[in-house]
């Protein structure tokens, strides 16, 4: 049986935030954080700015190009090969835990009934692409890190995949793929997603934060729990 949040016949596009959404945290934070245990960065140092941004974050205010400039330099700095090692170990330790049982069974139902996957998240490629792919999700727009060489340059490539920016990478997605919103699903559970929020037919908050809550009561979204 389909979910009561799944209403319509006609095949659409189903768009995912994930940190929170489809995650029980923040995967960009955490990997952070792992890196810490790591020791890869000064722990002290990095734990704190991480908190600062992820503050940031939740308040509205975050200045999205300082924030990447902090977290894409580890990338810079290591090897594909070792950043992908420590990406084993952290899905494996970190985020696995985190997946969502209600999240995977939203995303299977939408599958069944043909829709198109897509998850767009802030957080970098690095990280959230092996997420992706462990939902079982072929779609992914996230903040793209610059690789010359093979290597991470600690740059960003292209607009970063965060509030507005969201709007612009799914509209360039949606030439690309000849795909349109007509029947579109949105679940988020941020206010810095109001601008995609409002674009689709279905905006449906997950475990929101009281600031989307109170629009979302306003407009008459719906609200679900994915915990």
């Amino acid at each position: 049986m389909l979910s009561p949040y799944i209403r319509r016949s006609i095949l659409s596009l189903a768009i995912f935030d994930l940190d929170n959404t489809l995650l029980a945290d923040d995967s960009d934070y955490l990997w952070g954080q792992f890196l810490a245990k790591l020791g890869v960065v000064d722990a002290t140092w990095y734990e704190s700015e991480n908190q600062r941004f992820y503050d940031a974050y939740k308040a509205g205010n975050l200045d999205i190009f300082e924030f990447l400039a902090f977290s894409l330099k580890p990338l810079a700095e290591h090897d594909m090969a070792t950043l992908q090692g420590w990406h084993t170990q952290f899905m494996n330790e970190v985020i696995r835990p985190l997946m969502l049982a209600k999240a995977q069974a939203l995303v299977d139902q939408h599958r069944d009934k043909g829709d198109t996957l897509l998850i767009i998240t802030a957080t970098n490629h690095f990280v959230t692409a092996p997420i992706a792919k462990a939902y079982g999700i072929e779609h992914l727009l996230a903040t793209e890190p610059e690789i010359i060489d093979g290597r991470y340059t600690g740059n960003v490539a292209g607009t970063p995949c965060f509030q507005e920016g969201k709007v612009e990478r799914l509209n360039d997605w949606l030439k690309t793929n000849q795909h349109s919103l007509k029947g579109s699903y949105f679940y988020s559970d941020s206010h810095n997603d109001l601008p995609l929020l409002k674009m689709v037919d279905h905006p449906i908050t997950v475990d929101a934060d009281n600031t989307l809550i109170a629009y979302a009561e306003k407009a008459g979204w719906q609200q679900i729990s994915l915990r």
